[in-house]
């Protein structure tokens, strides 16, 4: 689904990211974890095409995304989950969510984004509950549940999630996290960023560790939640189960 090969980028002359390589495939949650500062977000920010690549090939379904600007994204079928939510604030849920949809609308009209609208509704009850209401007076949970659902109103192949656990109740976490574990039993690819590593791999096929733009440790989920320098760098006791 997803290949990066020998990635490089960053910011100015700072350079972040340094000779990246890893895969995602069909079917699969694929964390990405590490400290804050360790390149996560701006590796996403790269395949999504918010951010240049120096150096290296992103491929996405077999075809070569390198230079692919981000308005092309989602409509190829790849979409981002942003940092913080970023929902427009002084619109509705629905006018998000209306949003979210721009692609599919291309694709397959009024009709489409009318189911896919009910599809989100019925995985996010609360949305629908408040679907007139203005989207920044939505709590926390309720926004990162609406930018999880406005990206999947493009019905992506790939979706990208950085730090959707970032200032949420325990409760919460809990709430999202079986969300996402739900849309890969409905045979969605997911690309998860966290700092939260155990919550993270406890749902993850497999994961990589990054530090300091460098992968420095890669496996299975399971691999990775035994590793000993993984546990006493990454993983403290707080669990969401």
């Amino acid at each position: 689904m997803l290949t990066v090969r020998n990635l490089e980028s960053g910011y100015g002359r700072l350079r972040v990211l340094k000779n990246i390589s890893l895969h995602v495939r069909p079917g699969e949650i694929v964390a990405i974890i590490g400290a804050n500062g360790a390149g996560k977000t701006t590796l996403v920010h790269v395949v999504a095409g918010l951010l240049a690549s120096w150096r290296g090939e992103l491929l996405f379904a077999g075809a070569d995304i390198t230079r692919t600007p981000a308005e092309a994204m989602a409509g190829l079928g790849c979409v981002l989950v942003p940092e913080g939510r970023q929902v427009f604030a002084s619109m509705s849920v629905e006018e998000n969510l209306l949003l979210g949809g721009t692609a599919l609308r291309k694709s397959g009209g009024s009709s489409a984004i009318k189911e896919e609208m009910e599809r989100q509704y019925a995985r996010f009850p609360v949305l629908q509950e408040r679907r007139s209401q203005l989207a920044g007076t939505l709590s926390g949970g309720e926004q990162q549940m609406l930018a999880m659902a406005r990206a999947l109103m493009a019905r992506p192949r790939l979706v990208m999630m950085d730090e959707p656990s970032t200032g949420l109740a325990p409760l919460i976490v809990r709430e999202i996290f079986s969300i996402i574990a739900q849309l890969r039993a409905e045979g969605s690819t997911v690309l998860l960023i966290e700092q939260n590593a155990r919550a993270a791999l406890e749902i993850a096929d497999r994961g990589y560790v990054l530090e300091t733009g460098k992968i420095i440790v890669q496996g299975k989920a399971t691999e990775l939640l035994a590793n000993n320098d993984v546990q006493r760098a990454y993983l403290g006791r707080e669990q969401i189960g």
